[in-house]
């Protein structure tokens, strides 16, 4: 009976090592990896966190500006202190998805410094072992 409480709780000590991290997005669908990577990146302040939902030569590119506001500003030009970010939902063309690629339009609504900026992203990812990962920030649709 000793053993086997020894035995129990190791195998608790083992499980327990093997839980996701907190700062990696690991989501099925191209619309919520899109916005969990701007939740992570503008309201949590968490540039592992944003840099795990992207491609390896995108990632590189997020970690190598070591801050989530050198990345808002440098990359995307964008600064919000709180922000609503939201896939496009028009119901028309929420994304244009093929096999293993898809576009998707992200709108954001939020303040900086007191004033309310809006603005639009489209990113392209792909997906790569079951997960979809931005593998590029496109050009601005406006």
């Amino acid at each position: 009976m000793k053993y086997l409480n020894y035995l129990v709780l190791g195998v608790l000590f083992l499980l327990s090592g093997c839980t996701e991290s907190e700062d990696v997005i690991q989501i099925e669908h191209p619309e919520k990896v899109a916005v969990a990577f701007f939740e992570a990146l503008y309201n949590e302040k968490n540039i592992e966190k944003a840099a795990s939902a992207c491609s390896p030569a995108l990632s590189r590119i997020i970690r190598h500006y070591r801050s989530p506001q050198a990345v808002a500003r440098h990359i995307f030009n964008m600064s919000y202190d709180q922000v609503e970010i939201k896939p496009d939902d028009s119901g028309v063309k929420v994304r244009e998805q093929f096999k293993n690629k898809a576009v998707i339009t992200i709108y954001f609504d939020g303040y900086y410094q007191e004033n309310r900026f809006k603005d639009v992203k489209r990113l392209s990812l792909i997906q790569q072992d079951n997960k979809w990962l931005i593998d590029k920030i496109l050009k601005d649709p406006f």
